[in-house]
């Protein structure tokens, strides 16, 4: 099974990039974790995404809040999928982070996700990995069937004390 790379900007996008891990260990998904800045170690961030396809990768999670140019550089040294979680911080609740991530130029795509969705983006990548992959497949079938039947779940609860 392909791995997921997980790289963020700082290591105090730890709390949001940990629901990622969460995740991916949830459904049994190999990973590795790095910190590595596209500005303070560009030289790093470069060599692990230049290599990261040899390396057994599938798809690229990468976390970073403010200018948030991390999913961009990953991606303009890779062609795997690279998924962007824009991590809110302090300066402008996260926008700033959502906009530098989700405004790439044509031909550089980053897929990306709300502010802060590390679950959602490892379910990005488990999705991506899926495809060459069934078993994978089936388990996130059968996550979605559990997701469903708790909702409905809740709604008899709600149904049953509201309705007349």
């Amino acid at each position: 099974m392909k791995k997921v790379g997980i790289i963020m900007g700082s290591d105090s996008d730890l709390p949001v990039v940990k629901k990622a891990i969460d995740t991916l260990k949830e459904f049994e998904v190999p990973y590795e974790v790095h910190v590595y800045s596209a500005h303070r170690t560009p030289a790093e961030v470069k060599a692990f995404t230049t290599d990261a396809r040899e390396k057994g990768f599938g798809a690229i999670i990468a976390a970073a809040g403010k200018a948030a140019h991390l999913a961009g550089a990953i991606a303009a040294a890779t062609t795997l999928p690279v998924i962007g979680i824009p991590v809110k911080s302090s300066t402008l609740d996260g926008l700033d982070a959502l906009l530098s991530t989700v405004q790439m130029p044509g031909g550089i795509p980053v897929a990306t996700v709300a502010i802060d969705g590390a679950q959602n983006a490892a379910l990005l990548a488990i999705q991506m990995l899926s495809i060459e992959d069934k078993e994978l497949a089936a388990k996130l079938d059968h996550q979605r069937k559990d997701a469903a039947a708790k909702v409905l779940e809740k709604n008899r609860t709600i149904e049953n004390e509201f309705n007349c």
